[in-house]
């Protein structure tokens, strides 16, 4: 089996590491990265300059470009042969509820299955973990279970483990996407010539966070695995949005 293994952290980040570390017991690794932290980059493409690349001493390629071009580049040409699947971590920080919707490592994730391959994002529900052998090993068990049994190729699994020793991990739990409140305000400041900047403010208060969500799996223990789609199509406001055009 061939994976390839990319991150929005970059390529010199510890999560990447541990997970290509953990994954290359089961399968044969290639690891594709960003030069750079490009956190927060969503699904953006690099249309405008060609993409660099590096091969690095310990066999990691780095890439000048984003998340989804390090995932792109590689299925698409670069690496020769094909990759089974792709495995987008272990990100520094949870990407959970409305989290998605920014992250570069489910982006990444979001690409391989673009591109036909089963993918799965992976993150710590810590901004500073210590635990990333932990989520190795978790990826490593799905990975090795997806072999066995395949789910539904339209899916992408989106994995938040607690920063926990593996013993202390409370079991796995189905989840959907829980959501937060708005973020915090924008921070002003002042440079050095006295022109304003701004910080974006950090992310809003978990706002639904119950029973079934990510957010509470992760809370109580438990590995949050989240099934998401591509399509954002809110297929059961057709009829309305219909119904709304024929009045015009």
């Amino acid at each position: 089996m061939r994976i390839l293994v990319a991150n929005d952290d970059g390529y010199l980040s510890e999560g990447i590491s541990a997970l290509a570390q953990a994954l290359a017991r089961i399968a044969e690794v290639n690891v594709v990265a960003p030069d750079r932290n490009c956190s927060a980059a969503s699904h953006s493409l690099t249309l405008r300059m060609p993409l660099r690349t590096a091969v690095h001493a310990n066999g990691f390629t780095s890439v000048e470009g984003t998340p989804t071009d390090c995932v792109h580049l590689a299925v698409n040409g670069m690496l020769g042969e094909l990759p089974d699947m792709v495995v987008s971590g272990i990100n520094d920080g949870p990407n959970m509820g409305d989290d998605v919707l920014y992250s570069g490592t489910v982006a990444a994730a979001i690409e391989g299955r673009f591109l036909g391959l089963p993918a799965i994002a992976v993150s710590m529900a810590s901004p500073q973990p210590q635990h990333y052998a932990t989520a190795g090993r978790v990826i490593a068990d799905l990975v090795s279970h997806l072999q066995e049994y395949p789910i539904d190729e339209n899916s992408i699994l989106n994995v938040n483990v607690p920063d926990l020793p593996y013993e202390a991990i409370q079991g796995m739990q189905g989840t959907r996407l829980g959501s937060r409140h708005k973020s915090e305000s924008v921070i002003e400041q002042r440079d050095p010539r006295g022109q304003p900047i701004y910080w974006l403010g950090p992310a809003g208060p978990e706002a639904d966070a119950g029973p079934g969500t990510d957010f509470y799996a992760v809370k109580n223990g438990f590995v949050s695995v989240t099934p998401l789609q591509i399509d954002l199509t809110r297929h059961d406001a057709i009829a309305d949005v219909n119904k709304w055009l024929g009045q015009r």
